[in-house]
């Protein structure tokens, strides 16, 4: 759930890496006016167009449209959003409508409004994923910088979440570093692409924990084959999904225990 007027290649990123990584069928709920276009782009996907604000932010009242949506597997909200104010009023309406089992991925803008509803994760610990960057891990710990390497595993315990920054994947007690990655990851889009991964392997089954761990090492691992193939600029974040089919495969006939 996202994609403002001008940003609705965010959720198409996010929607695109889920296919990718094997999840069933989803939904991509953007802006009405983007809404048809979309639809158009993404056979793949159902496509649910949301009410805007006269700047083309999706509006917070909009899950009102998504009431019989949200009893889903998981729900990944935050790629594409722009109104910080209107983030939050999403955030606030979307709880009780959430299905009992219900995992939420919270992205960018998801996270933004987090920071001002620390309530929201009550009642939802164990069922949560945050996929902040440095940025947005300082803004939810309240500080002017978050450790990398310290922060997934604070945000972790406080909200009882699994969390995964900058490579490294915690839910408070178990700590995880995904190896490989760089300064390709680091392109416009990257972390939709690395938040659909995350929310297609829940759909998927697994938990939390072991999603954020699978979409960070799947998301690092396209970035270093692309980096072989074509240097550390250049890459598009689409390529990176593209990718995820033979990371997988090949991960399976190296023997490690794929998703």
């Amino acid at each position: 759930m996202g994609g403002a007027r001008t940003t609705p290649g965010a959720v198409a990123l996010a929607g695109l890496a889920a296919l990718r990584v094997g999840a069933g069928r989803i939904t991509l709920a953007v802006g009405e006016s983007a809404a048809s276009a979309l639809a158009v782009a993404f056979p793949e996907a159902a496509v649910i167009g949301l009410p805007e604000t006269t700047d083309g932010a999706v509006r917070g009242d909009a899950v009102a449209r998504l009431d019989d949506e949200l009893d889903v597997d998981c729900v990944l909200l935050g790629p594409g959003l722009d109104d910080a104010d209107e983030a939050v009023t999403l955030l606030r309406r979307m709880r009780p409508s959430l299905g009992a089992e219900t995992v939420v991925i919270l992205d960018a803008f998801g996270l933004g409004a987090l920071s001002h509803l620390p309530e929201f994760s009550t009642g939802l610990e164990g069922r949560l994923v945050f996929t902040p960057n440095v940025a947005e891990a300082a803004i939810l710990l309240d500080v002017d910088e978050a450790d990398p390497e310290t922060a997934p595993g604070e945000l972790a315990r406080r909200h009882g979440a699994a969390v995964t920054c900058q490579g490294r994947i915690s839910d408070g007690r178990q700590d995880f570093i995904a190896p490989g990655g760089g300064p390709i990851l680091g392109t416009a889009g990257s972390g939709d692409v690395l938040a659909g991964a995350i929310a297609g392997l829940t759909a998927r089954g697994l938990s939390p924990l072991a999603a954020s761990c699978w979409g960070t090492v799947l998301h690092a691992s396209s970035g270093d084959r692309l980096a072989e193939r074509m240097g550390t600029s250049g890459a598009l974040a689409r390529e990176f999904a593209d990718e995820f089919p033979m990371v997988l495969q090949s991960l399976e006939r190296s023997g490690d225990e794929t998703p």
